[in-house]
Parts: structure tokens; C-alpha cells; sequence
């Protein structure tokens, strides 16, 4: 009774401002982030593409958009360390609304390109800098909670964005994501920056960091590394378990129609709750990294039920796809685990840069799956492609150090 009353506070101290409009930012940041991914065949379509050019040309707008998160992830995270935090929160979004609104005026494919180039550019660095600015406002007992909020309020922009383009249609889409994000801008005036970032910039002298130590340094390069490695089962499950799932159906001997958006659908909707329980699991173990470990070992669960659980219903894999979800539901607790893992004159680097290197994982990940399968089969390639990242995420967890309740006001020299 006495710990129930003792947490109500601490969770309620959660819900600033700050906490607030960075959920609110990742909500965006997700919701434009998918939505080519959805729009994409009614999109080509509508500017004239035939079923094979639609094909192609959609992989190649997806990989400038990827590139636009591989580069933005760099740049923003260099400017968050050097200018602050809010101005890159403010800076980003106001790219990635600008160019999902143009996305809705887009009449040709080297425009749409670019666009979703600019647009990739822009969500980079979204999540990171909000991560990296919450752990830091935080008190360090409650960080926990504040990756709870975000995450979850956060990922349902998955969900919106699915039922934005079924009441809508793509263009539409498209404006409504811009108009949410200059919404978002004007909520963001209150939003202070960190006092932990406004020391740090006194403090530095005239021999900064350069952000590029952190591959030139071996500490810093092996705590990069599995900062990483920790996310990767995250974005296998949803860049081809899901994204697949239709294909994976078949291979099970599902009869019925099994769309792959619905595979996604269910997979955020587990991710959502997910991500609210393992902030707060951590918490309640006062361990990122025991958290992050139970959460890993479900994900796995997960899989196994998924390839060799004899699945023979739409239901049944319905399910999967929502305990999968569930279980990849500590992506904001590995990016706050990375904040907590480095000082704050290298932090917004390092954990908007992680958040977009995770996500551009599956530009690997994928290409081997799809390399594997004439040869092994749908599930046989799940299950290898699978392996290798289980075994990757578990050996960089493996001796991480634990960062529940560390201080975050120091530097990297």
C-alpha cells in the first residue's frame, strides 16, 4: 500500500512540459516517418507509375529517405552538442513539416525523391535530441518514467498515420503530418533547454570534443557499438517480420488473406503498451540493463512462437505480431540508455545518431533476408537473419555498464 502512494507522485512529477511536447514530437516524428512506407503504392500509382516501376522506383525514394536519416542523425546530433538541444528539436521539425506538406504538391518522382529526402533529414533528429533533453531535465530516478510517456504517446503515431491514409487519401496525409508538426513548433516556445547542457557549454574552454572521437577513441567506439546492438532486434521484427508478414503466412500455410500493413498495425499496437512497461519495468528493477535483457528474451520468445509455433490462424498470428510488439517495446529505454551512457558534451551526438544507425539496420538486414530466401525459404532466412541479431544484441549487452540513477552532469575528455 505504502509503495503505491509513494510511486503516484513520482509518476504524476513525470507529465512536464517538456516530457509533454517531446511525446508529442516522437508522435510526429513516427507518423511521418511510416507514412511513405503507406502511401507508397497509392502515391506511384497516382503519378502514373506501372506495378513494376512502382516497385523499383518506391525502394529507391525509401532509400533517399533513409539517407536523409543516416546523415541527419550526424548533423543534428553535432548541433545539439554544440547549440543545445532545443534548437535542434525546433530546427528538425520544422524541416520535416516543411517537406511533408511539399510532399502533397509533389507531380513527379525525382521531386518526391528529394522531398522525402529533405523529409528524412528533418525526423533524424526528432527523437534523439527529445530523449537526450528529457534525460537531462529528469530527476534521475524518474528517467525511466519520462522514456515511458514518450515512447508510448510517441509510437501511436504509427497507428494515426495507418488511419489518417484510410479515411484520406495520400495527399491529405501528407498535410495533415506537416500541420501537426508546425502545431507542435508553436507548443515548443515554453520548452526550456537543459541546465545540465547550459553548464556543460561554460565549462568546455576552448578544446571541445570533436563528435568524431567517438570512433577514434575504443571506449567510446565499443560503448557506440552496443548501444546499438541492443536496438537491433527492434527493427528486424518490424522491417521484416512485419513489414513481410504476409509472406511469412504463407510460408506457415495460412489460407486466408494476410495483408502485411495489418501485420504492422498489430505490431505497434503492441510496441505502444510495450514501451510504457519497460520504462517502467526498468524502474521497478532499478536495472536498464536487467529490463532491457527480459524484454530481449520475450522478443525472442516471440520469434520462436512466430517460425516454428505451428501458427495455423489469422488470430493466432495476429497475436504473435502483438507480442512481438510488446516485447521490442524498449526503444526509448535503449536511447536513454545510450544518453546515460556518454558525457554531455558528445550526448545528443551519440543518441540521435544511434536512433537513426538502428533504424538503417534494416538496409542490412533485409537485403540478406531477401538473399537467403530463394535458397532456404521464407522462415528458414527469418530464423538465420534472426539469430545473427539476438546474437549481436545479447553480446553488447553482455558487460554494458548499468546506468539506472547515474548523474549525467559530466563530460567526455
Amino acid at each position: 500500500m505504502n509503495v503505491t502512494t509513494s510511486a503516484q507522485p513520482k509518476i504524476s512529477a513525470v507529465l512536464t512540459i517538456p516530457v509533454i511536447v517531446a511525446s508529442l514530437g516522437y508522435f510526429v516524428d513516427v507518423y511521418d516517418l511510416l507514412l511513405f512506407n503507406i502511401v507508397r503504392v497509392p502515391s506511384l500509382k497516382d503519378l502514373g507509375l506501372s506495378e513494376e516501376e512502382i516497385s523499383r522506383i518506391g525502394a529507391n525514394i525509401y532509400n533517399w529517405q533513409q539517407a536523409g536519416l543516416l546523415l541527419g542523425g550526424f548533423m543534428w546530433g553535432i548541433l545539439g552538442d554544440k547549440l543545445g538541444r532545443r534548437s535542434v528539436l525546433f530546427g528538425s521539425i520544422f524541416t520535416y513539416s516543411i517537406a511533408n506538406i511539399a510532399c502533397g504538391f509533389a507531380n513527379n518522382v525525382e521531386l518526391y525523391s528529394f522531398l522525402r529526402f529533405i523529409a528524412g533529414l528533418g525526423l533524424a533528429g526528432e527523437l534523439g535530441a527529445g530523449i537526450t533533453l528529457i534525460a537531462e531535465i529528469l530527476p534521475k530516478e524518474l528517467r525511466g518514467y519520462g522514456a515511458s510517456v514518450v515512447a508510448s504517446v510517441g509510437l501511436a503515431g504509427a497507428i494515426a498515420a495507418f488511419f489518417a491514409v484510410k479515411l484520406t487519401d495520400w495527399r491529405i496525409a501528407y498535410f495533415i503530418g506537416g500541420g501537426m508538426g508546425f502545431i507542435l513548433l508553436v507548443l515548443r516556445i515554453n520548452v526550456l533547454e537543459s541546465i545540465i547542457f547550459n553548464k556543460s557549454i561554460e565549462k568546455r574552454g576552448k578544446k571541445p570534443v570533436p563528435w568524431w572521437t567517438i570512433f577514434t577513441s575504443w571506449s567510446r567506439f565499443v560503448r557506440y557499438i552496443r548501444c546499438m546492438g541492443i536496438g537491433l532486434p527492434t527493427y528486424m521484427v518490424i522491417g521484416i517480420y512485419s513489414t513481410f508478414g504476409n509472406e511469412f503466412a504463407k510460408a506457415l500455410g495460412i489460407t486466408a488473406d494476410v495483408q502485411a500493413a495489418s501485420c504492422v498495425l498489430y505490431t505497434y499496437i503492441g510496441v505502444v503498451t510495450g514501451d510504457f512497461f519497460s520504462g517502467i519495468l526498468s524502474q521497478w528493477l532499478r536495472s536498464r540493463r536487467k529490463a532491457i535483457l527480459l524484454m530481449m528474451s520475450m522478443t525472442l520468445a516471440g520469434v520462436i512462437w512466430l517460425l516454428y509455433g505451428g501458427i495455423e490462424s489469422t488470430t493466432v498470428l495476429y497475436a504473435c505480431y502483438v507480442w512481438l510488439g510488446f516485447s521490442i517495446g524498449y526503444i526509448a529505454m535503449f536511447l536513454t540508455t545510450t544518453a546515460e551512457q556518454f558525457g554531455t558534451n558528445l550526448r545528443a551526438t551519440v543518441t540521435t545518431s544511434v536512433a537513426n544507425n538502428v533504424r538503417a539496420t534494416v538496409l542490412i538486414t533485409l537485403p540478406v533476408f531477401q538473399l537467403l530466401k530463394p535458397g532456404w525459404g521464407v522462415l528458414s532466412s527469418g530464423a538465420i537473419v534472426g539469430a545473427v541479431c539476438f546474437a549481436l544484441a545479447l553480446l553488447s549487452l553482455w558487460k554494458m555498464e548499468e546506468t539506472y540513477g547515474k548523474e549525467l552532469d559530466y563530460e567526455e575528455a
